[in-house]
């Protein structure tokens, strides 16, 4: 009994993962989509609009290693939130105050590092793949 309700448990949250990641794909699809479209009517692209579609490759990247591995890699997140925060970096640039463009720059070089550092420790401390039989003889 308590086995098939861990069984039913985790193919119902399955169908869950499954119906949100081809949510988030097709509101992103939809999204890019709706961004070309936007270009093409004003007849130029900025360097806005390039990172803005580099924002939604990401995510495209996003969930394609997350249904390979059926991980979210830290990293790709930060590198998200890299892009959009240069992106309101140059968007904003004219308008915005000294103070708030140092805070975006500081915030950037501390993702940045903060990749650097997971990559470090990736690297000299590896852990072991989650799918290898040493984890599954924990179940």
């Amino acid at each position: 009994m308590e086995k098939s309700l861990q069984d039913y448990s985790q193919k119902a949250l399955s169908a869950i993962e499954a119906i949100g990641l081809f949510t988030i794909a097709v509101a992103t699809l939809l999204a890019a989509g709706i961004e070309v479209v936007k270009m093409i009517e004003a007849g130029t692209v900025g360097l806005a609009d390039i990172l803005l579609l580099f924002i939604y490759l990401e995510v495209f990247a996003m969930i394609g290693v997350y249904i390979k591995c059926h991980r979210l890699p830290v990293r790709l997140p930060i590198y998200i939130a890299i892009v959009a925060l240069a992106r309101y970096l140059i968007l904003d640039m004219k308008a915005m105050e000294d103070w708030r463009m140092l805070a975006v720059s500081v915030s950037i070089l501390i993702l940045a590092a903060t990749v650097l550092l997971h990559r470090f420790g990736h690297v000299r401390f590896p852990y072991e793949d989650m799918t290898s039989p040493k984890y599954k003889e924990q179940d």
